[in-house]
């Protein structure tokens, strides 16, 4: 299998060519001292975004992808070192840039969604939605780009999380004006901290006297990040103990989507 051409994909998950030559500067160099590195970097992108896009266990890796510990091990390690996090902001950023936009966001959205956790270490329980898990509050650009991604209990309220949430954007992307929310968001509150923090939240409402479905203006394109996500069978559920390796799957799946609009337009 190592003889393959690297432009050969066995799977749809795989990196191309053009993939690789964006990503490739920036993966961690190698050790000037000691034993020579014989990790595949290419190859370990490919075993994390089949990982994620199939949904399986790591011990149930293809063999070809090498031993699933070294695996697992590099990812934690590029994890700290927040390369995925580093692949989709300046992937989104020139996704942002091909599409006629600037780099940097000055509108958002937020929002929430509860999702089962069952092997969490701290879970919660969510009332409304009467799940057991967690709870991921996001941010997205107007075009449903990820700009901010924090998951908590499902206890956590949306206004409470809201509150760190407009903290991250403003450190992450300081040029974000205006944001759009739903009622959950409307609490004094976070309308206080929106305005110590310059932001201004519109509140987008369901009409009383709508019956059935109905599209939200701003609301839909953070509902149909969702449905992003969810197509990585990864993030159906939440199968992660620890928090911050949850957040680095989201960004593995978000990275990827971002890469693959760049390379192939």
């Amino acid at each position: 299998m190592a003889a393959i051409p690297r432009r050969t994909k066995r799977y749809p998950s795989d990196l191309t060519d053009e993939e690789w030559e964006r990503i490739e500067p920036l993966m961690l160099p190698a050790n000037r001292r000691g034993r020579k590195r014989m990790t595949d970097f290419r190859e370990m992108i490919n075993a994390l975004r089949y990982l994620v896009r199939s949904g399986c266990g790591r011990e149930m890796l293809p063999v070809h992808f090498g031993p699933w510990q070294t695996i697992y091990w590099w990812f934690r390690r590029l994890m700290r070192c927040f390369l995925f996090r580093t692949i989709h902001d300046v992937c989104l950023m020139l996704d942002r840039e091909a599409a006629g936009r600037e780099a940097s966001p000055s509108g958002g959205v937020i929002d929430s969604q509860s999702i089962k956790a069952p092997h969490a270490k701290i879970r919660g329980y969510d009332a409304g939605k009467n799940i057991v898990g967690r709870k991921r509050h996001i941010a997205v650009d107007t075009d449903g780009r990820l700009l901010m991604v924090r998951l908590t209990p499902a206890d956590i309220s949306d206004s409470a999380e809201g509150q760190m949430i407009l903290n991250a954007i403003r450190k992450r992307w300081p040029w974000v004006k205006h944001l759009f929310a739903d009622g959950a968001y409307d609490r004094l509150k976070l309308m206080d901290k929106a305005a110590f923090l310059d932001f201004t939240v519109e509140i987008i409402r369901r009409s009383d006297t709508a019956k059935g479905f109905e599209v939200l203006p701003r609301r839909r394109v953070v509902e149909r990040t969702f449905g992003w996500m969810s197509r990585w069978r990864r993030l159906v559920r939440d199968y992660e103990k620890r928090i911050d390796v949850a957040e680095a799957m989201i960004h593995i799946t978000m990275g990827s989507l971002m890469l693959r609009r760049n390379a192939h337009p």
